[in-house]
């Protein structure tokens, strides 16, 4: 059975960091690449970063460059995004995506 579970949001203040967790199972994870993706309230889901199966290759949105880095631990089937420098047009729900499968998200709100 596949699942994808994300984890590590919360609220934080703006300028504050937060630490995103997607943790994969019922597939072989190191074989596929793995994105961010990020759904403001009101707005469409965008991808925000994008890590390759090997961890060689990483894309960003432009508006998070610079500020949010995506990593990946085969070893422990998940992969991490750093989020920086947080600013309140971060807030949303942040899912991750791999081999087709969705993980239900995880919300991130950036308010003083």
């Amino acid at each position: 059975q596949v699942q994808i579970v994300e984890s590590g949001g919360g609220v934080v203040q703006p300028g504050g960091s937060l630490r995103l967790s997607c943790t994969a199972s019922g597939f072989t994870f190191e074989k596929f690449a793995v994105s961010w993706y990020h759904q403001a309230p009101g707005k469409a889901r965008e991808l925000v970063a994008l890590i390759t199966q090997t961890g060689g290759g990483k894309n960003y949105l432009d508006s998070v460059k610079g500020r949010f880095t995506i990593s990946r631990d085969d070893a422990k089937n998940t992969v991490y995004l750093q989020m920086d420098s947080l600013k309140s047009e971060d807030t949303g729900l942040y899912q991750c995506k791999s081999s087709g499968y969705w993980g239900a998200g995880t919300q991130v709100t950036v308010s003083s």
